[in-house]
């Protein structure tokens, strides 16, 4: 009975210390061009991190100027029980060449595939399959575009993937349409400052995009638009204390909710290692995982005459 006893402890003990040393390996720009925006995606992660009072360690390595082939060979060990990051698209690239063992959660989407690496990004394909679900809603038929001259290449992605998904007419305008009928649209492509410079825009079925809506700018009363909701929903206390902590644009305040739906996903897997499928509202949107997928489906907006409303 007591060798039983003995035996029992020593496993309970084992478990524990295992689990004290496992580790989380996150990989991020902590130097270089892409720098802020590893700081941003690391604070939002951290954030909800120390909110979910997870105890799991959490290992990050900076990623400038380093091969990801290498970092994984020297940082990946017995303990680590998963990957999260990179963040630039030629490092996700690389680290799907390297073929890692490990499961990682890869912070940005490329076209290659591996069956230990999940992809999770803000990417264009869901922010135009979350506008594409407002238009059907709207019952539009006709999409008229107009963009920012210099800007094309900006949206070059976005509206390849919008056109994928719709089935009518999308047509590229040099001017603004003086009058749109119940099933026509105007889809404006371009910054808050050009955005605000615009006249005599029609009154209903204007769209807008997420890269358009600045903190304290007006946008044009009518505009409907898909963003991440931890923007506009206060509810997400770790992203407003990620905020807090360091104020940012709005563009780094995505990042700053992407970070924190970065630690919400890998928490899942922690605590189910089988996970094949989940769903969940996220700081970024509707977030659904099945087996090696991920789709992130943000959430849709009008300005209002009493402000931003949900859709």
């Amino acid at each position: 009975m007591l060798n039983n006893k003995n035996n029992l402890m020593g496993f309970i003990l084992y478990c524990i210390f295992n689990q004290a040393q496992a580790e989380v390996l996150v990989i991020l720009p902590e130097s270089g061009p892409m720098a802020r925006a590893g700081l941003s995606v690391k604070q939002g992660f951290m954030s909800a991190y120390q909110a979910s009072g997870q105890k799991t360690a959490i290992k990050f390595v900076n990623s400038d100027k380093k091969q990801i082939a290498q970092l994984l060979k020297i940082n990946v060990n017995k303990k680590t029980q998963m990957v999260i990051g990179p963040l630039a698209r030629n490092e996700v690239e690389g680290l799907i060449k390297s073929k890692p063992k490990v499961r990682v959660l890869a912070l940005n989407e490329v076209t290659d595939q591996s069956d230990n690496v999940w992809q999770f990004s803000l990417s264009k394909k869901d922010d135009a399959y979350a506008l594409n679900q407002i238009l059907q809603k709207d019952k539009i038929k006709q999409l008229y575009v107009f963009r920012q001259p210099g800007t094309e290449v900006d949206s070059e992605l976005f509206l390849m993937s919008l056109v994928s998904q719709i089935d009518y007419p999308l047509t590229l305008v040099e001017e603004i349409p003086e009058k749109l009928n119940k099933q026509s649209s105007l889809l404006l492509l371009g910054n808050n400052e050009w955005l605000n410079s615009l006249a005599k825009l029609p009154s209903k079925n204007v769209y807008v995009l997420a890269n358009a809506i600045e903190q304290h700018q007006p946008i044009p009363q009518g505009a409907r638009f898909c963003d991440a909701p931890a923007l506009y929903d206060l509810g997400w206390s770790d992203v407003i204390k990620a905020y807090q902590h360091n104020p940012v644009s709005m563009p780094y305040q995505r990042l700053l909710a992407f970070g924190g739906d970065t630690w919400h996903i890998a928490q899942q897997y922690l605590d189910e290692p089988n996970l094949k499928s989940i769903e969940f509202e996220g700081r970024t949107g509707l977030i659904k995982i099945s087996n090696n997928h991920i789709q992130r489906i943000p959430h849709c907006y009008e300005n209002t005459r009493k402000g931003i409303k949900t859709l």
